[in-house]
């Protein structure tokens, strides 16, 4: 094993353990009878969803989710051309 495969290995482990957390950390998108009755787009977060935590967290999930994409194309093209 060469150094790239040993950092990249790190990378592709750190960004998937931080999708695994950040994901489980989000709220559930899934409002049930209490969506229905409540109407729950009218809300005050609702509103302003751009500024709440889990906004934040999807943002998170977001890049990780493309470094984690990106690092696994760059480990097999380095396999590839670094034989």
């Amino acid at each position: 094993m060469n150094i790239w495969e040993i950092i990249s290995g790190i990378l592709l482990l750190v960004t998937s353990i931080l999708i695994i957390l950040v994901v489980i950390m989000q709220e559930s998108r899934q409002s049930g009878l209490s969506g229905v009755v409540t109407g729950s787009n009218d809300s005050y977060l609702g509103k302003n969803k751009g500024r709440t935590l889990d906004s934040k967290l999807a943002t998170v999930t977001k890049v990780a989710a493309t470094i984690f994409f990106i690092a696994t194309i760059a480990v097999n093209l380095g396999k590839v051309f670094f034989k």
